[in-house]
């Protein structure tokens, strides 16, 4: 199922006056652009890209659309961008699941290296643990308890097979050696839906995916996968200080486009996103949302997504992951 949201609408002959339109050797011929977001609507990437899609078309006059395309653990999304045409009218949201871990867990239908280039990092974060308040566990420390003594009784949603939130859970069950159960969502809404209909126990959520039902009460947030704690929860400790040092999990969203996009118009938009990612009012929207922006280079981007690749393969490899 596709939704498309429209960001903004500018007048071809206004647009046709802008700077974005007199380089045009080194941009798409469309007036507009696609943002594709892995995930239902509702989650944090699809709130970061909402975002940062408006400030985009504000700047260059082009009309933003953010088109959701959910499954597979955002796999589809990123194999229709691979695929999809060479001029830079469609960009990727992409995660950390379809570009670091899932060629790891899977035969693809694409090569995340070799089908899919750089644009700049978007947004990098923490995700935090979470517990349905029935569950009556309000630490971290009681979890693990509560886990050990009950292996294979608490399972955990994930945005998909193979996605940041999937593997937080393995690296958490080999660490701590227990034996939570692993449930795939076609992204962050149904899963915390599930979640909040007691459907499921635990859920490694991002913190705006979280947030409103946190302050509620219906779930309690028990400990964040980063290195440092969250500025929205500082009472709420990271799992690396729980006794686990050693322990990260980020999260992360960034910006790449099919390999036959020519290298122009990867750098023009480059410098498009990291302006984007730069502006102030951006900057105080994503962190609001717990979604700090961290713009860079497409060389910086490039090195991350190898970096990832390298920590999550062997986490797959040790744990002997599969997707059965």
């Amino acid at each position: 199922m596709q939704r498309r949201t429209l960001i903004s609408l500018v007048a071809a002959a206004a647009a046709a006056t802008l700077p974005w339109t007199a380089a045009a050797q080194d941009l798409p011929a469309k007036k507009s652009v696609t943002i594709v977001v892995g995930f239902a609507a509702g989650g944090a990437a699809n709130t970061a890209a909402r975002i940062i899609g408006k400030k985009l078309a504000d700047n260059t006059g082009l009309t933003v659309v953010i088109e959701n395309k959910p499954g597979a653990g955002g796999n589809i999304a990123h194999h229709y961008v691979a695929t999809g045409p060479g001029d830079g009218s469609v960009l990727l949201f992409g995660s950390v699941g379809p570009l670091a871990i899932a060629p790891h867990l899977m035969k693809l239908p694409y090569d995340p290296v070799k089908d899919l280039a750089p644009i700049t990092m978007g947004v990098n974060f923490p995700n935090v643990l979470v517990v349905h308040a029935g569950l009556k566990i309000k630490t971290f420390a009681e979890f693990i308890d509560y886990a050990r003594k009950n292996p294979g009784k608490i399972d955990y949603a994930s945005t998909g097979a193979g996605s940041a939130s999937h593997l937080a859970g393995e690296l958490m069950n080999d660490m701590a050696r227990i034996d939570t159960v692993h449930v795939p969502y076609k992204g962050g809404a149904p899963a915390l839906q599930d979640l909040l209909g007691g459907r499921v126990a635990a859920y490694y959520s991002t913190y705006s995916t979280a947030q409103p039902h946190i302050e509620s009460g219906k779930l309690i947030a028990l400990a964040s996968t980063g290195p440092k704690r969250l500025p929205q929860l500082p009472n709420i400790p990271t799992i690396a200080e729980s006794g686990y040092a050693g322990y990260s999990a980020s999260n992360w969203y960034a910006f790449v486009a099919s390999s036959k996009v020519p290298k122009p118009v990867l750098e023009r938009w480059n410098t498009e996103l990291v302006k984007v990612l730069k502006a102030p009012e951006v900057i105080t929207e994503l962190n609001k949302h717990g979604l700090p922006p961290q713009p860079g280079s497409r060389d910086e981007l490039a090195t991350e997504i190898a970096s990832e690749s390298t920590t999550w393969g062997r986490v797959i490899r040790d744990r002997k992951i599969t997707m059965e």
